[in-house]
Order: C-alpha cells, then structure tokens, then sequence
C-alpha cells in the first residue's frame, strides 16, 4: 500500500491529479514490485573468465556477448582463446575470475587430450545442473516440463581409474566416498529448498552396485531427513530413463552420481527440443563454469552459422543471477521467451532456416522492446 500512500501526500502537498505525476514517469500501479535494497556496488563491471573452446563454441559465445553488450551488462571478459591444460598461464588464468562462460571443448586438441571432467576436478566443480524447460514454440511430444538434474562431477565412473591387469583384460573403477556423495546430496535438497521446489528423486543402480550406490543412497537419505518438507524419493536408472521419456511431469529435482547424470540430462534434453536448448552449470565452492548442459561439441556443423546458441544464453542468464544481476538476467530472459513464442526466426534443430546471427538479432530487438 506504499505507493497509495506516497500518492496521498503528493496530492496533499501539490495539489495536482495523477496525470501530472504520471507524466514525470512515477507510477502508482498497485502491481508495480517493491524495489531490490541492493548492496552499495552490485553496479561494477565483473570480470568473467571467457573460453570460446572449439566446435560451435567461438559461435555461441560470439552471440552471448553480442546480446550482453546489447543488455548493457556489466561484464567484462577475459577470453581464454587457446587454452591449454598443460599451460600453467591458462591455468592461472582459469582460476583468476569465480565466473567462467565455457563454450565447448572437443575430446581431443592436436595431440593434448582437453575433457571438460578434467577441469572440473581442477576447480573441484562437484555439482552439475543441467535445466530442462519447455520453450513455447518448440516442436515436442511432451509441454510444459520442468527438470533440474543435479550430478556428482567428479569421481564415478568417471573418476579415470582405469588399467589393464592382463592382455586383453582392462579394469575401470567406479570411485564412491561418502563425502562426494552427502554433499551433492546437501546441494540437491538445497538447491530445491531455495527454488521452492517440492520433491528430490534419487538416481541409482543399488540393486546391483550395493555397496557403491548403496552408500550414495545412505548419504542422500541421511540429508532428506533435514528436509521434510520436501518430498523424497528413489528411483533405479533404468527404471528412471523410461520415466523421463514416459511421465516426465513427475520428476522436480533429480539427483545422481556422475555416470546417471549425463545420461539422464541428455534424456531430458532431449524431450525439450534437443542439446542447443539445454543450459547448465559447474558450481564448486570458489568457481562456477557455465556451459550448455549436455556438452555437446557440435563439430559436425561448427562453422557454418547454423548453431542454436539458446542453450548457452540460458547458461549466462543462470550466471547473471548468480552475480545478483537479477534485472539483466530477466530482460534477457524474456527476450529470449519472446522470440520463441513469435516463432518468425528458428534455428535448423527445431525445424527452421535462420542463422546463429540472424537468431541473435531477433533476440536483441526483443531484448529492446523488453526493457
């Protein structure tokens, strides 16, 4: 009632109708929004780490910043083009800005071997969110779905132990700790908790790996106790990817070890419209990477023009708010919303013909209109 308020005293100490105050751009819509009392600063330019990367990437990061520049963000970029793991500069480099926009890394560069595991056990990124959401105007079986896939990054079957113990005979071994595994738990329900989230289903394969999965599931049960007001529950992989391609709507926020998540996210990025639409996020305690959520390297099309960078905008906006440039991150959001649902501009993976410059434009022109 703030703003009748302020109205009251206005016309007690003017005298002049709303007309006149509305001239001079002061609203007293009851719907307006209470102002953010933001900390004295937020308005300085942030330094983020950019790796335009290989494949599609120097494309969509390309158009990311283009759509920042036409947003007027306050961030600068420090780009890593030839970034090498083997580079204790691109190293440094890496760890310098909290904030990282990866664009894509291929699995081999010449002859030096670049996974994107890799860094993330540098920066010890042990979560990874990847977010599903239906896009108005993208042609799929199933609307109105909404998914956060929260994975275990860093160890896994993906924890690079691996040896021949005999001709012909080759070992892989899945690491679990209980640690890894309670704390991306700790992430999952907290992640849930503060987006008002209501359940959390854990992925496994206990029935067979008892003592690695089991002890995920003893981690992750042991934390859904301090929730209980969000609903938990357990659900076997296999069991699982026919769900998500079955009865998506069921599932909120899903939690994994490493292996489970990337199938699972590609499954899920798939019923949204495919990977160019999928964004996602490496979070670790000092860094955060922001990359498209399945990872794909798009070699097959990179240089051509025709990537759909929407995934990787996604992946800023998710960055944008998480530097409190909330206003930023919702224009752009819009924008984006409103260039699908107008449907005039579409990229070749969801049937259309307009180029990665083309859709980038249209995003800017709404970005304008939005604001």
């Amino acid at each position: 009632m703030l703003s009748r308020y302020l109205f009251r005293r206005a016309q007690a100490l003017v005298r002049q109708p709303l007309a006149q105050f509305s001239n001079a751009g002061i609203s007293f819509d009851d719907t307006i929004q209470t102002p953010i009392a933001q900390r004295p600063g937020l308005s300085e330019v942030r330094n983020v780490t950019l790796i335009p990367g290989s494949g599609i990437g120097p494309e969509v990061t390309r158009s990311v910043q283009k759509i920042f520049d036409a947003a007027f963000c306050p961030i600068e970029w420090d780009v890593l083009d030839n970034f090498s793991l083997n580079d204790p500069v691109s190293l440094e480099k890496l760890r310098k800005n909290e904030c990282i926009l990866l664009g894509t890394f291929p699995y081999k560069k010449d002859s030096e071997y670049i996974n994107n595991e890799i860094i993330y056990k540098e920066l010890d990124l042990y979560a990874n969110l990847t977010y599903g959401r239906s896009l108005p105007g993208v042609p799929t079986r199933h609307k109105k779905i909404d998914i956060a896939v929260i994975r275990e990054n860093t160890e896994g079957e993906y924890s690079g132990v691996e040896h021949e113990v005999y001709p012909g005979v080759v070992e892989s071994i899945k690491v679990v700790t209980r640690e890894a595994s309670r704390r991306i738990a700790e992430y999952a329900f907290e992640f849930a908790y503060l987006s008002g989230r209501k359940k959390v289903t854990a992925v496994h394969k206990a029935n067979i790996m008892k003592i690695c999965d089991g002890m995920f599931l003893e981690a992750t049960r042991e934390v859904s106790q301090k929730y209980p007001f969000i609903a938990y529950e357990e659900m076997i992989i296999d069991n699982c990817c026919m769900q998500v391609v079955k009865n998506p709507w069921q599932f909120d926020v899903m939690v994994m070890p490493n292996l489970y998540g990337s199938i699972v996210s590609n499954a899920v990025a798939g019923i949204v419209g495919g990977p160019g639409l999928t964004c996602g996020a490496n979070i670790g305690k000092d860094h955060v990477i922001f990359e498209q959520g399945t990872r794909h390297t798009g070699i097959d099309i990179a240089g051509q023009g025709v990537a759909n960078p929407t995934a990787l905008i996604l992946s800023s906006v998710i960055m944008l708010k998480h530097l409190d440039l909330t206003r930023f991150a919702s224009v752009i959001e819009r924008a984006v919303d409103k260039t699908y649902k107008e449907g005039k501009v579409k990229t070749a993976d969801i049937g259309g013909s307009t180029t990665i410059d083309q859709f980038t434009e249209e995003i800017i022109k709404n970005l304008e209109r939005s604001r």
